[in-house]
């Protein structure tokens, strides 16, 4: 009964502002075949496999992910999802294509990636490109207005008939408590019946997500801080993947309902170079049994809340991607599977 709904980054094909800041012509495909390994055994590149180095305008690229997904057990995708305020969206296109044609007949739902963006993301100096904003009641009330048609499209994902919502970063959010007040109402103005908002928590510090007017938080973890099993090599900062697993099914703090967020790896020296954070001793059959202790946390919830959340299907540039690649090939679709069934 377990539901996995793996986050997708839509940026695989070249835009204005990408040109403008990176080069002409950069996509995430731009940092991920130019990676090299940092230290002895260290896996890089990633080379794709079955989808290539695919661009995400073309309709037949969208279709063969959501085969791909469909057959491994995916029930849908999370498209991150930016609007810096204003009306400003960035990356939309191949969303607004899914929406638009009908295809492909996949289910989905979207995460507010609600963040700046600065040339830290690529490992440069912290120089802001385009800031997140939130203007005031009139901005949230126009993205609602947009957000609508997609709750509405057959193939959204839904927790008991609700549209279901993440924000990234719900410390960033002026007013949480005010957003989810308008959003809800709307939605009841709209003739929806309701909304199923999750806040995207990074460590156990952040704000509890339910008096914010959160329903739940999704525990996207990252072993950020200082660890004992955090070594550094080379300047590259080396993270046994066995103990940072324990760390992505940390004990859930009471009175929050609480769904796990599992992956492959990480990696993300292609974007930071050795400023970067690579997880060792990765392997399908860690990730398989992460995917199983997973599983097992949400077997006493209702059918419908058992939500697992995959980081992520293509985040290449960070190694963490279950699409196929030349070393693993389908194995990390086939450990995500057999966890599963288990």
């Amino acid at each position: 009964m377990v539901r996995p709904l793996a986050f997708y980054l839509p940026q695989f094909h070249p835009i204005p502002e990408n040109d403008q800041w990176w080069g002409k012509g950069f996509t995430e495909w731009t940092n991920t075949a130019k990676a090299q390994p940092l230290f002895e055994g260290h896996y890089q590149p990633h080379i794709p496999a079955d989808l290539g180095f695919y661009d995400l305008r073309l309709p037949e690229t969208r279709a063969a992910q959501a085969e791909l997904a469909r057959r491994y057990g995916v029930e849908g995708f999370c498209y991150y999802h930016y609007w810096f305020g204003g009306g400003r969206r960035l990356l939309e296109r191949p969303f607004d294509e899914v929406l638009a044609s009908g295809a492909p007949d996949f289910p989905f739902c979207l995460c507010w990636a609600n963040h700046s963006w600065t040339g830290h993301w690529q490992g440069g100096a912290d120089g802001l490109l385009i800031e997140q904003t939130y203007p005031g009641e009139d901005d949230d009330r126009a993205h609602f207005a947009w957000l609508l048609r997609a709750f509405r499209d057959p193939r959204y994902v839904t927790v008991e008939g609700r549209p279901l919502f993440l924000v990234f970063d719900l410390t960033d959010l002026p007013d949480p408590a005010g957003l989810c007040r308008l959003w809800r109402r709307l939605a009841d103005e709209a003739g929806l019946p309701g909304l199923y908002l999750l806040a995207v928590r990074h460590n156990v510090s952040e704000r509890d997500p339910h008096p914010a007017g959160f329903d739940g938080a999704v525990d996207m973890r990252l072993p950020l801080g200082s660890y004992d099993y955090v070594e550094v090599l080379h300047d590259t900062r080396v993270v046994d993947h066995r103990e940072a697993a324990k760390l992505e099914l940390a004990p859930q703090q009471a009175g929050v309902t609480h769904y796990p967020c599992v992956g492959p790896s990480w990696d993300n020296t292609p974007r930071m170079g050795r400023r970067g954070l690579v997880y060792a001793h990765s392997s399908p059959e860690l990730f398989r049994d992460t995917v199983s202790r997973a599983v097992e946390r949400l077997s006493d919830r209702p059918p419908e809340q058992q939500l697992l959340f995959l980081k992520a299907w293509n985040e290449w540039a960070e190694g963490n991607h279950l699409e196929p690649d030349l070393r693993y090939g389908h194995a990390w679709l086939e450990a995500l599977r057999d966890g599963l069934a288990d």
